[in-house]
């Protein structure tokens, strides 16, 4: 049976279809396996001792995305309903030059986009990708190396972000944003965690994580424990938090479960909402590599 959320990223609601926690949703299957073992470079030391193991990296030096760590995240198989319409297309969806092009552009007609439970009409596609259903890992540390469009006008949303895999407890699952870039907000970059999907929660987040010029490449870092999550930007602390889940559940739920990833860029809304004159598009986010331990 299926059941409909808000799915609340970064205070930007978006309607989104999802089964129930004992029937995820299936984006895309896995068509093969990753390329190669993951190679994360140098060692890196854990502040408690010891060093992380590398889990998961991509460096995206290949001609195209790699399906075995990633899946194209389509509005038509997720039920997302954003601004813009997540498609699968090269325009919108690319690797080049040693890294993955993310891109929201303006159609030159507009077009239905495809829900599991119905359709809407839009103008606009966007990119975006996951990897649910190939890898996902309770705690450890994550870095993403990317930057953002150079935009100072309201109505592009870029995001690097971690969802649940089996939304294992409902609603109240969780979500970790490790960085949001919204265009209205330019001189800024903004982490979130949200404990409760089904209504509009009140995040952990810190406003005044500046960032100058998110438009060049930044290295954004998730560490994440049984007690803590800790995001930094280029090495300077943005969020350092414990968590207050949503009742009934208790600490360390709802962060004690595996989160896939996903990076996507697309158009805003609320007070970022798209302006069809002065929004720059096509407009891209890029990612220099990704990389996770544990």
């Amino acid at each position: 049976m299926r059941r409909r959320h808000a799915l609340v990223v970064g205070s930007a609601v978006a309607t989104v279809l999802l089964a129930s926690a004992s029937s995820p949703v299936v984006l895309v299957p896995p068509d093969r396996a990753p390329s190669a073992s993951p190679d994360c470079g140098r060692p890196v030391a854990k502040s408690a001792g010891g060093v992380w193991e590398c889990t998961f990296a991509d460096e995206f030096s290949g001609r195209e995305l790699d399906t075995g760590r990633w899946a194209p995240m389509l509005t038509s198989g997720t039920g997302v309903v954003t601004p813009e319409c997540r498609v699968a297309s090269e325009d919108n969806i690319a690797v080049e030059d040693g890294a993955l092009r993310l891109t929201v552009r303006r159609e030159a007609a507009p077009l239905t986009c495809t829900t599991p439970a119905g359709g809407y009409v839009t103008e606009y596609t966007g990119g975006a990708v996951t990897t649910y259903h190939r890898f996902a890992q309770a705690y450890g540390r994550y870095e993403i190396r990317a930057r953002f469009p150079g935009a100072t006008v309201r109505g592009l949303h870029g995001a690097i972000w971690l969802w649940p895999q089996s939304m294992a407890y409902g609603d109240a699952s969780g979500e970790i944003d490790i960085a949001e870039f919204r265009t209205s907000y330019p001189d800024r970059v903004t982490p979130f965690l949200h404990y409760d999907m089904g209504r509009e929660d009140t995040p952990v987040t810190n406003n005044f994580c500046m960032v100058e010029r998110p438009e060049e490449f930044h290295t954004y870092l998730l560490e994440w424990t049984p007690s803590t999550i800790t995001i930094s930007y280029d090495g300077t602390v943005c969020l350092a938090t414990t968590w207050h889940p949503a009742a009934p559940l208790a600490r360390p739920a709802p962060f004690d479960q595996p989160f896939a990833m996903i990076l996507n860029q697309g158009l805003g809304i609320r007070t970022n909402t798209v302006d069809p004159e002065q929004t720059p598009l096509p407009s891209s986010m890029y990612v220099d590599y990704v990389h996770v331990w544990s």
